[in-house]
């Protein structure tokens, strides 16, 4: 029998310490090999019959993470699936069922699966610490929960709070975990042992559930709430794109009066779930998004960050350092530049931490810097003022000089080429980019940009410090416009196309919604800025010949820039919200959707042709997390391969004679027809 991933022993009080190290791994997951020892060992207590049971973790990361997630691709049908899922929850069934107390003790996050395991357990102690996190982020990956998450939640807490965890999959901290009944009691981590022994040797009498909870498991409160539920879940996921959430409402209003019953069709659920297209899609951008994690994994030391100029950019990345524990100077020429973005930090840091005293704390790591005085303190620099090669070649010129030996110099220019801006530095290879998207505290990739001869140390600095402040970074060669701005331009131009031909802006904005992407084009462009767009617009317009639409520098000349201005495409009020005029039986082409992603596409495959990035998958992670390409689609590659290029190209040649030479398709076309993958093919590379 298999010892390899759990330890048992007994304490001279009998209690019984069953402990997870799971082998060749820094993080526990609950793969088959693990379950299947997990079982074996319960086996063993059954017998042994110790006078408590605690489970907990010996990795330092936390309890478990959830279930190997490589199990669910070698699921080709929904009974394969079943089989599996059945098998776990009845070894939580086993947990749940032994003849004695059994305590999870949870040293930091317990996720999916984890959470599920702690739940079977009669009682839960868990660290105060305020990296420690309770969560089912199954809906991420387009699933439910599995191993009886979905009955024990909503039996232990109510069906409200177990359906807000399930249905958002955020994460649960510590105090708010106690309130709500997840956890038993929270202690600091050298306490956990202490704590976990005095539950198992003293049981805490279990409350019965509350009236409240028991009326909410009626049918017609089930029916009720299941309504409210599925409106909320509308205004963020449509059922077609992400199915999960609907079928986990589904679920409980069906069967949540009836917890073993519920058990099976959960089962049912997220086995049939497992399999399709979408959950296919969320599994593969979790390794897209571990993927660039990983392309950040060098140690280098940051803790002073000098970022020049306090506009949105320059101010919002200040912030977002100063949130994640840097000391940051803010330099701009006076300082009422800089207090609009100190302003801003301030309402982002109380969002943020939820306690004005807390943000004053994250303030005070700003420091407001006319002069430039810590500039040789700092440990990278970040320029981010206007869009002006001569400007940001004389303000390097000014700084190089005054910079500690291994600072990082980088920009955070959105299209000029780094060459076009570093040649008159004494060493023009130590410049790199560092681009940040709008706006920053909610957009988690970074382009990190070099040149083929940037010095590689700059660049794996950029990249480990693009990590250190919990961005993505996806590294990138210096072209115009790079990746995201390059591939979102020709998608956004036609919009602009399909405007000028009279079709009304919220018709636009809806097919490419409806299509699954985050917001609309025309809104985009608000939200960008159009004085943004149409300088991005023009340098990539001069690079690549992309044909840019009549009428934006009419719009600029009256400084109708967007949502900053108030008046863009669409007029906004006071709160940002835009005003979109209805188009009352008006009746949309049907091309508008592919005429904007094909667009898109089209581009992407540019960018791949000029080697912007090193490979399909990054290529993907970029427009996923640079602008939110539908990721239920997987990615713009991965979407041309489940279409098909060959059917992709016939559109675009179809367009192109109907609507103009911008549609021409690239010559990257010929590597995906030419390799074979040109035929529907819905399978991850």
């Amino acid at each position: 029998m298999s010892n390899k991933h759990w330890k048992l022993d007994t304490d001279n009080n009998n209690v019984a310490w069953l402990t997870l190290d799971q082998a060749d791994t820094g993080t526990n997951v609950l793969s088959s090999e693990v379950m299947q020892e997990l079982h074996n060992r319960l086996n063993e207590l059954e017998a042994q019959k110790p006078l408590a049971l605690i489970i907990k973790s010996a990795k330092k990361s936390g309890f478990i993470a959830g279930a190997d997630i490589s199990m669910f691709e070698t699921f080709d049908t929904p009974e394969q699936a079943y089989e599996m899922v059945r098998n776990g929850q009845g070894i939580m069934d086993q947990i749940e069922n032994l003849p004695f107390p059994t305590v999870a003790q949870i040293n930091g996050f317990a996720l999916g699966g984890g959470l599920e395991l702690a739940l079977a357990c009669d009682y839960r102690v868990m660290t105060d610490s305020s990296k420690a996190v309770l969560g089912f982020p199954e809906v991420k990956l387009g699933l439910c929960p599995g191993f009886g998450g979905t009955v024990r939640a909503t039996q232990l807490i109510g069906v409200t709070a177990a359906m807000d965890m399930m249905l958002t999959g955020r994460n649960i901290r510590p105090k708010a975990a106690k309130r709500m009944g997840l956890v038993t009691q929270i202690v600091p981590a050298r306490h956990l042992d202490k704590a976990a022994e005095m539950i198992a040797l003293k049981p805490p009498i279990k409350k019965a559930r509350s009236l409240k909870f028991k009326a909410m498991d009626s049918l017609p409160s089930r029916k009720v709430l299941a309504k409210v539920l599925r409106k909320q879940v509308a205004k963020k996921a449509k059922k077609s794109h992400y199915p999960a959430p609907y079928r986990m409402i589904d679920l409980w209003e069906e069967f949540g009066g009836d917890p073993q019953t519920m058990y099976k069709e959960e089962a049912r659920a997220i086995s049939e779930l497992m399999v399709t297209d979408t959950s296919r899609s969320l599994v593969r951008v979790f390794g897209l998004q571990n993927k660039l994690k990983a392309g950040g994994k060098s140690k280098h030391k940051f803790e002073h960050v000098h970022v020049i100029g306090a506009g949105v950019m320059g101010g919002d990345i200040a912030a977002w350092c100063a949130y994640r524990g840097m000391t940051v100077s803010l330099q701009d020429r006076e300082y009422k530049y800089i207090a609009p973005a100190l302003e801003r930090a301030q309402k982002l840091f109380v969002k943020k931490t939820r306690s004005a005293q807390k943000a004053s704390y994250v303030m005070d790591r700003i420091i407001p810097d006319v002069n430039g005085d810590c500039v040789g303190q700092a440990d990278v620099v970040i320029e981010a003022i206007y869009e002006n090669p001569e400007a940001k070649r004389a303000l390097y010129a000014s700084l190089e000089p005054k910079m500690k030996a291994g600072a990082v110099l980088a920009t955070n220019t959105s299209s000029i080429k780094l060459e076009d801006i570093s040649h008159e530095l004494s060493d023009p290879n130590r410049l790199i980019g560092l681009h940040f998207f709008n706006p920053v505290a909610l957009m988690p990739l970074v382009e990190v940009i070099g040149t083929d001869t940037t010095n590689k140390l700059d660049l794996e600095k950029g990249m480990a410090f693009t990590r250190k402040i919990d961005r993505l970074p996806l590294a990138c060669k210096s072209s115009p416009g790079f990746v995201v701005n390059r591939v979102l331009t020709p998608y956004m131009n036609e919009a602009f196309f399909i405007a000028n031909e009279g079709v009304p802006l919220i018709e636009i904005d809806k097919a490419a919604t409806d299509f699954g992407m985050p917001m609309g084009p025309i809104e985009l462009a608000d939200t960008v800025g159009l004085d943004v767009a149409g300088h991005v617009g023009k340098i990539l317009a001069d690079a690549y010949g992309i044909e840019m639409p009549d009428g934006l520098e009419e719009m600029l000349e009256k400084k109708h820039l967007g949502k900053k201005t108030g008046q863009g495409f669409y007029t906004y009020d006071k709160k940002g919200k835009p005003h979109k005029p209805k188009a009352e039986n008006y009746t949309a082409p049907a091309d508008l959707a592919e005429r904007m992603v094909y667009q898109y596409l089209n581009e992407a495959v540019a960018v791949l042709r000029d080697g912007v990035v090193t490979d399909p998958e990054s290529l993907d992670a970029g427009m996923i997390f640079g602008t939110g390409f539908a990721p239920f689609r997987g990615g713009p590659i991965h979407y041309i391969r489940s279409t098909g290029a060959n059917n992709i190209v016939a559109k675009l040649k179809e367009f192109e004679n109907k609507y103009g030479a911008r549609f021409k398709p690239d010559a990257g076309w010929d590597a995906f027809i030419t390799t074979g993958e040109n035929s529907n093919n819905t399978e991850s590379e």
